[in-house]
């Protein structure tokens, strides 16, 4: 609570109002009620408050060397390293310095979704090393997806439009087989506004 309360805010009405939002949570779902629980670490997952107490949080995690970027959007971080004349050893210690500030605020930094993609627009490409995570090897891949883009080594939209492409054509599909069932145009409109 010492860091999410730190950035410069009123330390009593943050720590009563966060401490309130995460003492004796329960669910409602009609005329049931869970047990209340209170959470010691983290925040409610799909709350809207979640993003927010994930920012304060991870307010003081940032890079320390100009060529290297934090980008963190609600419980995602990206690091985006300019590596010049072939030296990526900055990159390298901001990816661990991550890795151990992780550590330290029990965080858990999950390898499994971590992937490192390298931009190159060089004819001749040298191979790097692997990249380690706590002893996992980070895959090295060709496109991702960020904030709902997504992003080729390339730089170009071409998988990006794809992607989209793909997607609509699936959803009017099915919006064409729903029509089929002679459902009403409520329905039919509510459907379209919710995937298209």
């Amino acid at each position: 609570m010492a860091v999410v309360v730190n950035p410069g805010l009123d330390r009593s009405v943050t720590f009563l109002c966060i401490n309130s939002f995460l003492t004796d949570q329960l669910v409602k779902l009609g005329k049931f009620t869970s047990n209340s629980r209170t959470t010691s670490t983290g925040a409610p997952q799909g709350c809207i408050l979640s993003p927010l107490l994930f920012s304060l949080y991870t307010n003081d995690c940032t890079s320390t060397d100009p060529s290297v970027k934090l980008l963190k959007f609600s419980d995602d971080t990206t690091v985006i390293g300019l590596i010049q004349d072939g030296d990526e050893s900055a990159y390298r210690q901001e990816v661990e310095q991550l890795a151990a500030w992780c550590s330290l605020n029990n965080l858990e930094l999950n390898t499994l979704k971590t992937v490192e993609m390298i931009v190159d627009f060089r004819r001749n490409t040298p191979a790097l090393p692997p990249l380690t995570i706590m002893n996992s090897t980070v895959p090295t891949v060709e496109t991702f997806r960020f904030l709902g883009s997504t992003i080729s080594q390339d730089l170009k939209w071409d998988t990006h439009i794809d992607s989209i492409l793909k997607k609509a054509q699936q959803r009017l599909y099915f919006f064409r087989q729903l029509r089929k069932f002679s459902l009403p145009q409520e329905l039919l409109t509510q459907f379209y506004s919710a995937i298209i």
